[in-house]
């Protein structure tokens, strides 16, 4: 497999893809300074498209426009110690962090990450892109549109909807629904700017 992002998010995503006994190929990196990673070779460019690959990238955006130009097989990564309801679904290029509890009937796109000790409910809806941060929690039935970062240790009631492409900060409680591009920060949460349509 190929790891394509040779940073600390990568490094933990290693850890999954060992633990599960994926041979690591080589991390992939534009950085021509980086000649290893995590005990592997960086490599600046995929040498064989027929080998897998996963995105290791934290940022979404740039995630996206690596992701349009990948012909590699995605593979998806879900740690052995994480618990992920059978009814629900994970999308081609994700990765499920340790401690993550996904329930009954719900579906994450395609290149997510769910990071450490996330939880998202029953019958949450996320789209392709999403960052959901470490300790974060998604009560039941929330939708989350594409792009979006839920912060570390952030709270959403149930039956939110979340746009794309928003910023939901650290530790912030949404309690009503959050239109495209926003950025909410605090307890309530609250719009503080708007971003740049992608």
């Amino acid at each position: 497999m190929y790891l394509f992002g040779a940073s600390g998010h990568g490094k933990v995503v290693a850890d999954i893809a060992i633990d599960k006994g994926i041979s690591i190929t080589a991390f992939i990196d534009d950085d021509t300074n980086k000649i290893e990673c995590y005990g592997f070779p960086v490599i600046q460019k995929i040498m064989d498209s027929k080998i897998p690959l996963i995105i290791t990238i934290g940022d979404n955006l740039i995630r996206k426009k690596i992701a349009g130009k990948i012909i590699n097989n995605l593979e998806t990564l879900i740690h052995s110690r994480s618990i992920v309801s059978p009814t629900s679904k994970i999308g081609k290029g994700s990765v499920i962090m340790g401690g993550v509890t996904i329930n009954a009937d719900s579906f994450i796109g395609e290149h997510c990450i769910i990071n450490t000790n996330a939880s998202i409910d029953h019958e949450c809806y996320i789209e392709n892109f999403v960052h959901v941060s470490p300790n974060a929690a998604l009560a039941g039935n929330v939708q989350v549109g594409e792009g979006s970062h839920i912060g570390i240790g952030a709270t959403v009631i149930q039956n939110i909807k979340i746009g794309k492409w928003c910023i939901i900060g650290a530790g912030a409680v949404i309690l009503k629904d959050v239109p495209d591009y926003s950025v909410i920060v605090g307890n309530p949460g609250r719009v503080i700017k708007n971003i740049n349509k992608i």
